[in-house]
């Protein structure tokens, strides 16, 4: 299995190939809205401009399993991200990261890098990043701010 195979949920219900991601770094996170660590919204928005000229982009996927902090629909989830930061990096369907409903491309992602807590995620703003070549090379927990990734994301573009 590799991560080109896994279909992402677009926020509008339809789906999309993560194959069309090919050949680019990305950095996958699940978000919310209502959550201590939503300002790292602005972060992950000064990496995607810095860098999606060069071959970056970032996959964020509304999750509502931690402490119900997003809440909202997709169009609502959308707005607080334009609104509120300016957001213009895609924002993936709401899905659940952990447990039975895990979706499956998540499920992968733990498998490849473990955390600190075995393979479960444990917050919201959980951070994958996944090199050209589609190998996930690093998992950086909620507290690791997103302009902490600048030298990662560099050496891998």
């Amino acid at each position: 299995m590799q991560i080109s195979d896994f279909e992402l949920k677009q926020a509008d219900g339809s789906s999309e190939s993560l194959a069309n991601y090919n050949g680019k770094v990305l950095l996958i996170v699940n978000t919310a809205s209502k959550c201590g660590f939503t300002p790292q919204y602005e972060g992950l928005e000064e990496l995607y401009r810095d860098y999606n000229d060069q071959g970056f982009e970032i996959l964020a996927f509304p999750c509502n399993q931690f402490g119900k902090q997003e809440p909202g629909d997709a169009e609502e989830i959308k707005n607080f991200c334009t609104l509120n930061y300016d957001v213009s990096f895609p924002l993936m369907g709401k899905i659940d990261v952990n447990g039975k409903d895990a979706d499956p491309l998540w499920e992968f992602l733990k498998e490849e890098k473990g955390g600190l807590l075995g393979s479960r995620i444990k917050w919201n703003f959980t951070k994958f990043l996944v090199d050209r070549e589609g190998n996930v090379v690093a998992r950086h927990g909620p507290a690791v701010k997103p302009e902490q990734l600048k030298d990662d994301i560099e050496a891998l573009l």
